[in-house]
């Protein structure tokens, strides 16, 4: 992956790569500093396949020690923020990390988990950071082979502990190629991200503005929607990604003050269906945009796409396979489904090489494919193909839920909700929401005597999750439903039950 980033250096060496609102890197700067980020991390005894962990939010050094934990040969791994300390050091652990770039903010949660990583190294706190780069000299790119493990993505798993997702560099630079060349960019555009650079959607806006020379203009979070218009105009923004969540808020905004932001000329969408009501305002506030629609899964990056000027004849599509892949749909027979329903299945060289020290469910996701040696990627995603071959999302096969474009384990907030004082018994589930895909919905039994309350649970269950895994409502039961068996019947629980 870091070949982009040396192409884009000697070509252009002064072009913009990474603006934020602190800072401004030029790519011969970017190259300098990831380089210096290689040398620390060598000197620190980190060899080829180790893996780093950046427990960082979106900054610029954020991309350095991306890029320098490549040119180091080892394998990057970015993890949200808003991650609490039980889940670090699960990930750390799991990882078997190497080395550790935490910011200092979260001192508190990075630095209590270092013992509990036992094959942890070294770890240098944020704050330090820009003082050991300039006291280091840059190292020279290490060997890598393009099969070598790139990144190890963590996303949530059925039993409540993460699942490291295993990208290869050739994973990742398949995928750019196919992304850049549907999406119509060239080495004009600026993108704007606003999104986790721990998300894989706005983990590749980066990879993208490399792969073409491009600049990205990166933007801490989507904290005030008015801030990020503003930028997207001082910066003569050319691509916007987005989730439904954050097109609302632009929706919102565009209703008070209407506006038009005319530099954006590619508008994409994914991790949860765009209502088709937000298109037309959308389009009021990008006049000049094309607006994509996608769908994708970690474990691949991106399956399908719809060309924007099909968005209104085929509303609700997400459209057909990117460029050099196949996608097919399996019934609950095995038979391939042309015209119907089915689960989707993935077919190209972007596919995972499977989840970390996890070949039982690497086994589920991965089937043997139409040749001997393949194997193909089971989304467990449920779609519905029409009969000109577009793609429908129609739902999941499993008890994960889809909620403002990550995945959620029930099992993960259940535990966490378990841990709160007065709770006896907590079910979560997912139920459809317009704007969030899937909202996560929590049904509570509190203790015989205790009075429980949505705002206290709420803030107790921020305190041990992410944000985007408290639930979005809490109803309260005396009791849960259960089947014959005594087994929770999760599908009888509705709204109307509590």
């Amino acid at each position: 992956m870091y070949d982009a980033l040396l192409e884009a250096a000697e070509k252009r060496p002064q072009h913009e790569a990474v603006v934020t609102a602190e800072e401004r890197l030029t790519y011969s700067q970017l190259l300098e500093r990831a380089a210096r980020f290689a040398a620390l991390l060598l000197d620190s005894g980190v060899q080829r396949g180790d893996r780093v962990v950046l427990y960082m939010d979106n900054q610029a050094a954020t991309v350095v020690c991306i890029y320098g934990t490549w040119l180091a040969g080892a394998v990057v791994t970015v993890v949200n923020p808003q991650t609490k300390q039980d889940k670090l050091s699960y990930i750390l652990a799991d990882a078997g990390a190497a080395f550790l770039v935490y910011d200092e903010q979260l001192a508190r949660f990075a630095e209590p988990s270092l013992s509990c990583a036992s094959l942890l190294g070294s770890a240098v706190n944020g704050a330090d950071l820009a003082e050991r780069l300039a006291t280091t000299q840059p190292a020279e790119p290490q060997f890598t082979n393009p099969l070598d493990l790139a990144a190890l993505i963590y996303t949530s798993g059925s039993t409540g502990n993460p699942k490291g997702v295993m990208l290869s560099h050739q994973n990742m630079v398949f995928t750019c190629g196919s992304l850049v060349e549907y999406l119509r960019l060239d080495s004009s555009d600026r993108i704007m991200n606003v999104l986790p650079l721990a998300f894989d959607y706005g983990l590749y806006q980066l990879f993208m503005a490399v792969q073409l020379g491009a600049t990205l203009v990166l933007e801490r979070n989507f904290s005030f929607p008015m801030n990020t218009l503003k930028r997207i105009s001082e910066e003569q923004v050319t691509v916007f990604p987005g989730v439904p969540t954050v097109f609302a808020s632009l929706v919102s905004l565009q209703k008070r003050d209407p506006r038009q932001l005319t530099s954006v000329r590619t508008v994409t969408n994914t991790a949860a269906h765009l209502p088709d009501d937000f298109v037309p305002t959308i389009r009021s506030l990008f006049p000049a945009g094309l607006i994509f629609k996608m769908y994708g899964l970690t474990e691949c990056k991106r399956v399908c796409y719809l060309e924007p000027e099909l968005v209104d004849s085929k509303p609700g599509s997400v459209g057909k396979a990117i460029p050099g892949t196949e996608v097919f749909l399996i019934d609950d027979h095995g038979r391939q489904v042309t015209s119907g329903e089915g689960i989707l299945h993935v077919r190209g060289p972007h596919v995972m090489l499977g989840y970390w020290n996890l070949p039982e469910q690497t086994a589920a996701m991965l089937k043997p494919g139409r040749l001997p040696y393949e194997r193909i990627l089971c989304t467990q995603d449920r779609f519905r193909i029409d009969d000109d071959g577009f793609l429908f999302f129609e739902g999941r096969s499993d008890d994960i839920i889809k909620s403002r474009g990550e995945k959620v384990s029930p099992t993960e907030v259940e535990n966490a909700l378990h841990a709160i004082q007065g709770v006896r018994e907590a079910v979560v589930i997912g139920e459809p929401d317009e704007l969030l895909g899937e909202a996560v919905v929590a049904y509570i039994v509190p203790e015989p005597g205790v009075q429980l309350d949505e705002r206290s649970l709420r803030r107790e269950a921020l305190s041990l999750l992410e944000g985007f895994m408290v639930p979005a409502r809490f109803h309260f039961l005396d009791e849960l439903p259960r089947t014959a068996t005594g087994k929770v019947h999760r599908r009888g629980l509705t709204a109307g039950s509590a």
